[in-house]
């Protein structure tokens, strides 16, 4: 991505959700309590009528809220068409909104499926949304009419945390998207790209697991969120531009960049009312667009400094021995049809820096914190490990193809906390008919992949942490089986897969083989989530780490 409230009209209208699959969510009713001795009291007594305008202006009232009613409706009707698909009963103006509570809004929609089904239409203000949660529905977005649904639906936050929606992740589908997601793969995520970065990673992780050490003989509690994310922040920047925090600032400055990633991928995961009321977005009601220009304005001042230098340097280096901002800067003008400008290089910096460090960090999070909590898990990692790797080595990432039970643990980590729980909003660029339904041009389509992940029709024991069943399958991140679908599918999948698997197997083949964890004196790991657009860890994973390995040289870079 702390986070401010998804919908603040919620405040009394919807109740936790039910802990089993029976979820359902309630709408307030309103039913006056009145005293016994109050009983006989009239209508008109109720309303006062004594006050020579009541009746009038409850007239206005009443007729107001009637035409709204209808406009709403008319609006949202389908014309000479299929008809629009099922959904909840929306209020006047604010439609669905005041039902719909921010901290569990991907529960809240898969208990409304089981009542209007796998196609749901919600009504969020003026904007008409629509809910996928099967299988078979995301199927129909994602491939049967993949063009027709291949943008994204750019919130007003995302405008000033990508200059305008010029980069990968909000740009609309067409030749200049095309050319920033090729320039970023044959740079950054090829295999071949990836097998010569090797050397990056490696060190970068050396230097995670000698820190970590240090911290061990002084039996200190370690936050392995924040050295997790220092050692991805390395890689992808090295990638990028050579830079790398280090030394004395790897605590103070790593703690300081994760947090101001942290809140902007939290800012893009609260739902803004300019976003459902257009006519109002100027006047940034919640403050976000405020909030996210100054979290925006540190890190444009880094790319700043960043990009003055590397302007000096293109040219002097080898193709091969060119980061990616040296590439992208030398290579920026050759597409006559498609120029990048320095903006949109500068929305490919934001994108690398939110895009591939976030997620991949609080993939690996909840990735530790499912295993440390989990004994008969980590000792099955364990011996893995020692059989592959040896307590006599370090893990290379040459070990990891040998690491079945590891790679299963990754996938069930992501089938149960999926990076984006719903997805990267889509937008469709026309009137469709999907399953029979319409959906109008413009809508804002939610993926529930949470919810598709925990289908009971689709999983056995939905809810439970079972890696073993993805040793009993082929199922993949490419997105071709839409029951799994932790980095989406279609034209829009994550570019970044290869590198997000290395990245997190990495990381965590080599915490769990160079240390045993524990929790803190009169703490215990917990793994409970914290919704948004990025799905988080609610509780920081801290632990203590212990050195497992005999020889002290392997605990030096």
């Amino acid at each position: 991505m702390s986070t401010l409230p998804l919908f603040s009209l919620h405040h009394h209208t919807t109740q936790n959700l039910q802990t089993n699959n029976q979820n359902t969510v309630r709408y307030f009713s309103l039913k006056p309590k009145m005293e016994t001795a109050s009983s006989n009291f009239s209508l008109s007594q109720i309303l006062n009528i004594e006050e020579p305008y009541s009746s009038v202006m409850l007239g206005v009232a009443a007729l107001l809220a009637v035409v709204c009613y209808f406009w709403i409706q008319g609006k949202s009707k389908s014309k000479n068409g299929p008809p629009l698909p099922p959904g909840p009963w929306p209020l006047p103006i604010v439609g669905n909104l005041p039902f719909l509570n921010s901290d569990v809004l991907h529960t809240q929609f898969q208990a409304l499926t089981l009542k209007h089904g796998p196609l749901m239409k919600i009504h969020l203000g003026s904007k008409l949304a629509i809910v996928v949660s099967s299988p078979d529905m995301a199927r129909e977005v994602l491939k049967t009419h993949d063009i027709t649904f291949a943008n994204h639906d750019l919130p007003e936050v995302g405008k000033i945390n990508t200059y305008g929606g010029e980069d990968i992740l909000w740009s609309p589908y067409g030749t200049h998207w095309r050319r920033l997601r090729k320039l970023c793969v044959m740079k950054m995520f090829t295999t071949p790209t990836l097998e010569a970065s090797y050397s990056t990673r490696r060190e970068e992780t050396r230097q995670t697991i000698v820190h970590m050490s240090e911290m061990a003989r002084e039996g200190s509690p370690v936050n392995l969120g924040e050295q997790i994310f220092l050692s991805i922040f390395n890689v992808v920047t090295r990638m990028m531009w050579g830079a790398t925090v280090e030394g004395d600032e790897r605590t103070s400055l790593g703690n300081e960049l994760k947090t101001l990633i942290s809140d902007i991928s939290d800012i893009e995961g609260i739902q803004n009312y300019s976003d459902f009321f257009p006519l109002f977005s100027r006047f940034d009601f919640q403050g976000l667009v405020k909030q996210m220009k100054g979290h925006v304005k540190k890190l444009d001042l880094l790319f700043d400094r960043v990009m003055e230098s590397h302007v000096k340097m293109v040219g002097k280096k080898s193709e091969e021995e060119e980061d990616f901002l040296q590439y992208l800067l030398r290579v920026k003008d050759d597409d006559e049809k498609a120029p990048l400008s320095m903006t949109h290089v500068k929305s490919l910096l934001m994108d690398m820096v939110l895009g591939g460090v976030d997620t991949s960090v609080n993939a690996s999070e909840f990735a530790m914190a499912e295993i440390v909590s989990r004994p008969e898990v980590l000792n099955k990692i364990r011996l893995e490990l020692d059989q592959v790797v040896g307590k006599d080595n370090i893990v290379e990432e040459s070990h990891l193809p040998k690491l079945p039970y590891l790679q299963a643990v990754m996938k069930e980590t992501l089938r149960l906390h999926p990076t984006l729980p719903l997805l990267v909003p889509h937008r469709n660029s026309e009137t469709s008919v999907v399953a029979g339904y319409t959906v109008p041009k413009d809508s804002k389509i939610f993926i529930n992949v949470w919810a598709i992940h925990r289908d009971p029709k689709n999983w056995d024991e939905p809810n439970e942490f079972k890696p073993e069943r993805f040793l009993e399958n082929s199922l993949d991140f490419n997105g071709g089986d839409f029951k799994y679908l932790p980095f989406g599918s279609g034209r829009r999948i994550c570019a970044a897969i290869n590198m997000a698997e290395r990245l997190v197997l990495f990381n965590i083949a080599s915490l769990l083989h160079s240390f045993d964890w524990k929790a803190p004196q009169g703490q215990k790991f917990e793994v409970e989530e914290k919704f948004g657009l990025v799905l988080k860890l609610k509780s920081p994973l801290v632990a203590i780490p212990v050195p497992r390995l005999s020889d002290p040289k392997l605990y030096t870079a």
